[in-house]
């Protein structure tokens, strides 16, 4: 079975860190390939013991905006 996630990359040097904003599933690497290879072997590890019914049941649709905010 495939699904799909929704993952965020961001630069912490000296790592690339990849989280999954579906479950807070994290992973680096040295890279943006390293770091998402990685988180994809986590989530296979975390849902390893999943069936397909719950997989599904916890499946959520993430929508990307952004906030512009006043500072002082």
């Amino acid at each position: 079975m495939h699904t799909r996630f929704n993952v965020i990359v961001t630069h912490e040097p000296p790592w690339y860190v990849a989280k999954c904003v579906d479950n807070q599933v994290a992973s680096q690497g040295r890279g943006v390939e390293e770091a998402v290879a990685n988180l994809r072997e986590a989530l296979t590890l975390y849902y390893e013991d999943e069936n397909e019914a719950e997989l599904a049941a916890e499946a959520s649709t993430a929508f990307l905006t952004t906030v512009e905010v006043s500072l002082p």
